[in-house]
């Protein structure tokens, strides 16, 4: 059997839902919507929910050209029951960035870490592979079942998105992916989202993050204001300086503090790194190359201060106790 036959072998239902992770991104939404027209192509209809917003302008886009049609949870608060059947795309179960909705978690297709807390009646879990997107593609193309233009645009962008353009924690099966849905892809599409992603509140953002950059040799800490929608790319964006090794990038959000990790070496695992640095007062987790976290609170800006700092000392220590870097020392403040 496949994968997605044993997927499909778990559903005991003619309707699930699949949700994504909060605040979903194009990968997210990609697998979603590629997974919910697999299963419609099988006889099984499929909510996509996700809780949060979608608070990019090129992620909006993308949704609004597609077609796809996403619920937030708080639209169903009146429609799901505990016996309702919910399949966890590019997230898992108990993570930081997933809320717990009221229905039965049976399936989760995911390629971050596994966390093995949670038992599915079926679950896909590859951390080795660069984009859960890349993962629904797959199922198609093992069932032979026919990926239109509206498919294939959708999980193209998900995997180039994710994978930084084939820079980051790219697979062979990536490449694989992509190179089977060249075809079918509107490249126009996906030409118009890669060169229409940020707007002019996002510079905003980028440059309160640049006034405030505190660089720890190659340690950077950046605060991004209140509720900003591009921290992952501001990250990115911090870690492209060559200075930067490792790159922690915060921005407030409605009831905490959201963070957005990278690291461009191997001896420094971002995810491993942040869950052992917001232990006891918040969660985080993700790659080696790339991962993210939330710190809840409700405080004044004297109290917001004096956390940020407890957090960049936390992730000192935590790196410090990691291990030096090929340079040695990497703790002596150099630079702001």
């Amino acid at each position: 059997m496949t994968r997605f036959e044993q997927l499909l072998g778990a559903i005991n239902r003619k309707h699930v839902y699949i949700q994504t992770h909060n605040f979903p991104d194009p990968d997210a939404i990609a697998s979603a919507y590629g997974l919910q027209r697999l299963l419609e192509m099988r006889g099984v209809n499929a909510t996509i929910c996700y809780k949060g917003k979608i608070d990019r302008y090129s992620t909006g886009k993308l949704v609004e050209l597609i077609g796809i049609r996403l619920l937030n949870v708080d639209e169903l608060e009146n429609v799901l029951n505990d016996e309702d059947e919910v399949i966890l795309v590019d997230s898992q179960k108990g993570n930081s960035n997933i809320i717990d909705i009221t229905g039965d978690e049976i399936i989760c297709v995911d390629h971050h870490p596994y966390n093995d807390m949670f038992d599915y009646r079926f679950q896909d879990i590859r951390p080795q592979v660069g984009a859960c997107a890349t993962m629904i593609a797959q199922y198609f193309y093992e069932n032979n079942v026919p990926v239109d233009r509206n498919i294939a645009t959708a999980l193209t962008y998900g995997i180039r998105i994710d994978t930084n353009n084939l820079t980051r924690g790219v697979s062979k099966l990536d490449i694989e992916m992509l190179y089977k849905m060249f075809d079918d892809c509107d490249y126009g599409i996906i030409s118009m989202l890669e060169n229409s992603m940020l707007c002019f509140g996002d510079l905003v953002a980028y440059s309160k993050a640049i006034s405030n950059i505190e660089v720890y040799e190659e340690i950077s800490f950046a605060d991004t204001g209140i509720d900003c929608p591009v921290i992952a790319d501001i990250s990115d964006f911090m870690l492209a300086l060559k200075e930067v090794a490792f790159s922690v990038v915060y921005s407030a959000k409605d009831g905490g503090i959201k963070l957005s990790v990278r690291s461009k070496r191997l001896t420094l695992d971002a995810g491993r790194i942040i869950s052992k640095a917001l232990e006891g007062i918040g969660n985080g987790g993700g790659h080696a190359s790339m991962a993210g976290g939330f710190v809840p609170f409700d405080g004044d800006a004297a109290q917001k201060a004096a956390l940020l700092k407890d957090i960049r000392n936390r992730f000192i220590t935590v790196i410090k106790e990691w291990g030096e870097t090929d340079d040695g020392d990497i703790f002596s403040q150099t630079g702001k």
